[in-house]
């Protein structure tokens, strides 16, 4: 069975994009808008890895982290934050959420895929 990712960001060409890259590299992936709508899809089910954006409205991915690390079954979850945000305030506050890795935008496919595949459970 393939490795399930979250994908976490409120541009739909942002998610088809790395949804294209991660599917050709036989992962399997599933989408959300924002923070609220991956909780919601964090519902149990076997994820792997999240990858998110940081500014998304409803919840941003830095809150999402935090609240998805409170939950026992994704708390040791690698998260990938993948975003425009490159200060490093951004990325001290993106690793104290739970951020195993930060990659700026806009990103190549290769960059991302080795990411994902040094993290991956």
């Amino acid at each position: 069975m393939s490795k399930v990712i979250l994908v976490v960001d409120d541009s739909a060409s942002v998610r088809q994009v790395v949804g294209i890259a991660l599917r050709g590299a036989g992962y399997t992936v599933v989408e959300a808008q924002d923070g609220r709508d991956a909780l919601k899809k964090l519902d149990g089910q076997k994820i792997n890895l999240v990858i998110s954006d940081v500014n998304m409205p409803n919840m941003d991915g830095i809150s999402f982290v935090k609240e998805m690390k409170q939950n026992p079954t994704y708390k040791f979850m690698p998260v990938i934050m993948l975003t425009t945000e490159g200060a490093d305030e951004k990325k001290q506050e993106g690793k104290a959420a739970g951020a195993k890795a930060w990659i700026v935008k806009p990103f190549r496919s290769e960059q991302l895929l080795q990411t994902v595949s040094m993290l991956i459970m």
